[in-house]
């Protein structure tokens, strides 16, 4: 094989390369943000910052029990575990697609005896009818991606690597923050618990006494029949408190990955008269930023957005370029001689002339996938601003309740 030729062929595939059928990819327009937003301090537009870590943010309260129970869900929970293993999923897929990038190279061996029929046109008196053939060969090939096919399969296995991702951080952000509302919703029925049971214990005395006055004819039967509603009601309250706690409980053992009958958290009241930590909201274009939520629609338009130009460079041609280089002779001794060395080098092109339709019918549905995770992406950014509004007024309130 010629190194000039080889080199021309290379060069000649690395310009052809620069051809991509795929649309501009420009991140979907949303609607604006609300004027609550731009009034919230020093506006500025929000900038990717999905991927920064967030830490323990739980240990904001001090709570050494909710420490380890957050470090349980990171290490038990297993729709965590399946999620890591979706991420670990595409980018195993990622890397698959990429490899297109490099030619395929291959290896084969093979040892054959044949006879070649007296009667066929190509038997020769020059040599026998039977005879071996023995072929140690390597072959290439390479897909010359000149209208893009390769570049935008690796763009959109990329893009959905990244949508990947981010799911898994929504997911973490999800368990960790619904054990940590599961935690202290426990902690207040623990207190709630104890008030009631205060209740019915004194509800219990105030009927006792009632009881007494009416035996004595110092009380009417009145004051008998409301004491015992009173007690009635506060038992019934006991009671639902009580499978209230127990149904919170056995929440926080599926998070932690245990078997609820197994699990059990002592009774440990929330102290009704300790503020919650203060936090610092930051700006709502910020909060924005953390969203991972966003980030996962938005890297899923971009990966639609590639897969359009892969449908599309099915209406052109495919070049690859096939090389081999080998041996082959009919006598084992002179197998690896130069005299029995064999090579090929060539383009080759694959045009799809008619397909039934099915090339537009799959740039069709492309098209309207990407249309559906654009509407998807603007779904979520609505629903971010509504949720930063809503937790915004929530603190707020709080604050307001605490001075």
């Amino acid at each position: 094989m010629k190194p000039q030729l080889l080199v021309f062929a290379l060069s000649a595939a690395g310009a052809l390369s620069a051809c991509s059928l795929a649309p501009v990819y420009v991140k979907p327009a949303t609607a604006p943000p609300p004027d609550s937003y731009k009034k919230a301090g020093d506006w500025k537009p929000a900038q990717p910052a999905d991927t920064q870590s967030r830490g323990p943010w739980w240990s904001l309260y001090r709570d050494s029990e909710l420490d380890a129970l957050e470090t349980q869900v990171t290490d038990a929970n297993q729709n965590l575990k399946a999620a890591f293993a979706r991420l670990e999923q595409a980018r195993a897929q990622m890397r698959y697609v990429r490899a297109s990038y490099l030619p395929t190279i291959t290896a084969s061996a093979g040892a054959s005896r044949y006879r070649t029929s007296v009667n066929a046109p190509t038997y020769s008196t020059v040599k026998p009818a039977t005879q071996n053939d023995l072929v140690l060969q390597s072959d290439l090939s390479y897909e010359i991606d000149v209208f893009g096919r390769v570049r935008n399969s690796v763009a959109a296995a990329r893009a959905s690597a990244q949508a990947s991702a981010a799911d898994l951080a929504v997911l973490d952000l999800s368990l960790h923050s619904e054990l940590a509302m599961d935690y202290f919703t426990l902690r207040s029925e623990d207190a709630q618990q104890v008030l009631l049971d205060q209740t019915v214990t004194a509800y219990a005395a105030a009927l006792q006494l009632a009881q007494n006055l009416y035996n004595g004819g110092a009380a009417p039967l009145s004051d008998v029949a409301q004491a015992q509603a009173q007690l009635e009601t506060a038992r019934t309250q006991d009671e639902d408190i009580r499978l209230r706690r127990a149904q919170t409980e056995h929440a926080i053992a599926v998070l932690v990955d245990q078997q609820a009958s197994r699990f059990h958290l002592e009774p440990t009241p929330l102290p009704l008269e300790v503020a919650p930590p203060p936090i610092d909201a930051g700006l709502p274009s910020a909060l924005l930023e953390r969203r991972p939520d966003v980030a996962a629609a938005e890297r899923r338009v971009a990966s639609a957005n590639a897969t359009i130009g892969v449908a599309r460079a099915a209406y052109f041609p495919v070049f690859n370029l096939a090389a081999a280089v080998g041996f082959e002779s009919t006598h084992g001794a002179t197998w690896i001689d130069a005299p029995s060395a064999l090579w090929a080098l060539g383009p080759q092109a694959l045009l799809t002339l008619f397909d039934g339709g099915r090339r537009r019918a799959q740039t069709d549905q492309v098209r309207a996938a990407y249309d559906e995770q654009v509407a998807n992406y603007r779904t979520a950014v609505t629903v971010a601003y509504s949720d930063v509004e809503d937790w915004l007024v929530a603190l707020r309130q709080l604050e307001r309740e605490n001075t």
